[in-house]
This record gives structure tokens, C-alpha cells and sequence, in this order.
């Protein structure tokens, strides 16, 4: 199973503060041995246990931060090995070694200021985080700290140099479990290098209602920004993936997909430069309802979009492993 990034620890066993936990959207509760059916009882939910689905020693290692020697046993152990680190009050530099060192570590955080420091860490962030606080409000305040915290994507305006009509082809809408508001919608293009933002079918039309929970995000090849700076092809998502919503002034929050439609329907390529003189491009239904974002938030519908009109664009350095950001050579047309 994939290792969840967001645990709570509820030792000793307390169901109030497990169901705030559960309810503010933690992914595993870490119980004590022999409280699995308990944390099971209050819903689908990862439980961390002698008898749970993650157990201590075969799918992950204990350490308290107390020494050197505490961080070279992290360090020499496999990479791929996932640690949970109790650190010491607020020092940062062992977290800030590991994480250069690429360690899975999710680090126990008592504080919603632990959660702002530690999701920091060398601008990176640790793998994931351990919420502990022994009352209800508390967990719900950490969690909720947790997670609050956007990811910040410098977008660039860019200007459209191209709008070519290209038939029929087969794209993809995703349907979200989030209202999604204003100029919010998700970057998607032709390459990793240079991505639009494209806005969620939320303004009204004559011909069909708002759909604000969908973005029509553009062709099955395309790519499409992620949670954790990667990418994923639209093909591939599916019921339950996340996704990266970014508004005009570059802020994301996670959502959750609900449903994922793929239609024939007729296309457009666009062609955009960047303000360093980069060239991207993507392909999208040829349609009035769906829209680009443009600087100041203003949103272009496709079907008025010309060339000299500006658009917002994500520019980043092309290269990608199964999502990954990679340093290597390159090219995408």
C-alpha cells in the first residue's frame, strides 16, 4: 500500500480525539497494539498497530532525534526505508540532512507551527507528518493547520501565438469533489515545460448550466500538475486521485476527483510564449464554455481566445520520471 503522509497518534487510545483527527482529514490513526478494531470502527482508515495495515519494525522505523547518531541510523538505512522522527524542540538542521538526502521521514509535529516548520524544510518538506495532541480541539487545530498549507507556484503571463481548429479528438473532464469559485481550475499542457491554467466550467451560459465542480482540462494526452509538484497524464486519472486547483495569484489546494469523463469531441491547439521567449501549448475542447486564465484573473473562453491575447502560464524545466521532476536533456514540441 502507498505510505499515507498525514498520521494521527492516539496513544493512549482515545476516540474522541481520533474522530477529530478522522474528521479533519487524517489519513491513518497510529493506536495502540490491540486498538486497531477501535480505530476501524470509526471508518475506513489506515490504523498503525501490532495487528493494524502499518506495523512498527516491517513497514516503518521509530527514532527520537537525540543524538548524531540518531540521524546516521536514518541515513544508513535503504532510502525507500520510511522513519517517523520525534525531533527535538524546534531543531531543524538533522530534518533539513534527511531531507537532502531524499529519506522518507514523516516527522511528529505538536504544534501548528511545528506543521509550518516542518512542511518547510529546505522549501522541499519532510515526506509526511504525525499529528500528536492529547484533546479533541487540539488535534482539530493541528489538522486543520496541516491541511491548510497551499502550495505556491509562481505563474508567468504569457502571450497566445497560435489557435488552430484540429478535429476530433477524445478529452477529458474532471469532476471534482470541490466547488470550485473565481478563476480557480488546474494547469494542463502538451509538456511538462509549460502548462495553462485552465479555468472550471462555473461561469453561466445561455446554452447549459454552470458546472463549477469540472474542469474540461484538455486532450487524454495531456499533462496535468499534482499534488507534491508532480504530474500526471489526464488519461490516468480516476474516482478518487488528487489534483492540484490553482487560482490566478498562483495558490494550490488539493482536491479529490469524483468522476472522470472522456468524450469525442472537436479540438483546439493553442500555442503560448513565455516571457522568456519558451514556446508551450495545449489542447483543448473547441468550445464557448471552456475558458483560459489570463493575468488579472480574467477568464478567455476558447471560442474568442486570438493571438496577442495574454494567458497565464506555469514555466518550469522540462523533464519527468512516472511524474517525477528530473535533471535531464530534453525537448518537448
Amino acid at each position: 500500500m502507498n505510505l499515507p503522509r498525514l498520521w494521527a497518534r492516539v496513544i493512549p487510545w482515545d476516540k474522541e480525539v481520533a474522530v477529530a483527527a478522522l474528521e479533519s482529514g487524517v489519513e491513518a490513526l497510529w493506536v495502540p497494539d490491540g486498538c486497531a478494531g477501535n480505530a476501524r470502527e470509526l471508518g475506513r482508515v489506515v490504523a498503525v498497530c501490532a495487528e493494524g495495515d502499518l506495523r512498527e519494525g516491517p513497514d516503518f522505523l521509530v527514532t527520537h532525534m537525540e543524538a548524531k547518531a540518531d540521524q546516521t541510523r536514518i541515513a544508513s538505512s535503504p532510502p525507500e526505508t520510511p522513519w517517523v522522527v520525534f525531533p527535538r524542540e524546534r531543531e531543524i538542521i538533522p530534518l533539513e540532512n534527511l531531507v537532502a538526502w531524499g529519506r522518507r521521514i514523516l516527522v511528529v509535529a505538536k504544534r501548528p507551527e511545528d506543521v509550518a516548520l516542518y512542511r518547510g524544510v529546505l522549501e522541499k518538506g519532510v515526506y509526511g507528518l504525525v499529528l500528536s495532541c492529547p484533546d479533541p480541539a487540539g488535534m482539530r487545530a493541528l489538522a486543520g493547520s496541516a491541511g491548510a498549507m497551499p502550495e505556491e507556484l509562481s505563474l508567468v503571463p504569457g502571450r497566445v501565438i497560435e489557435v488552430a481548429p484540429l478535429g476530433m479528438g477524445d478529452r477529458v473532464c474532471v469532476d471534482t469533489c470541490t466547488w470550485i469559485e473565481g478563476s480557480r481550475g488546474m494547469l494542463v499542457g502538451n509538456g511538462s515545460a509549460g502548462m495553462f491554467l485552465v479555468c472550471a466550467e462555473n461561469v453561466p451560459n445561455p446554452y447549459v448550466l454552470p458546472r463549477p465542480f469540472r474542469v474540461n482540462a484538455g486532450a487524454v494526452h495531456s499533462y496535468c500538475r499534482v499534488p507534491g509538484g508532480r504530474t500526471a497524464y489526464l488519461s490516468d486519472l480516476a474516482a478518487g486521485a488528487g489534483v492540484l486547483l490553482v487560482d490566478d495569484a498562483g495558490r494550490g489546494e488539493t482536491a479529490h476527483v469524483g468522476r472522470v469523463k472522456v468524450e469525442r469531441r472537436p479540438l483546439v491547439l493553442i500555442r503560448a510564449l513565455t516571457p522568456s521567449g519558451s514556446e508551450c501549448s495545449i489542447v483543448l475542447q473547441n468550445a464557448e464554455t471552456i475558458r483560459l486564465v489570463g493575468p488579472g484573473g480574467t477568464t478567455p473562453s476558447v471560442a474568442r481566445i486570438a493571438e496577442g491575447d495574454g494567458v497565464l502560464l506555469l514555466e518550469e524545466q522540462a523533464g519527468r520520471h512516472f511524474g517525477v521532476a528530473v535533471e535531464e536533456t530534453i525537448r518537448e514540441k
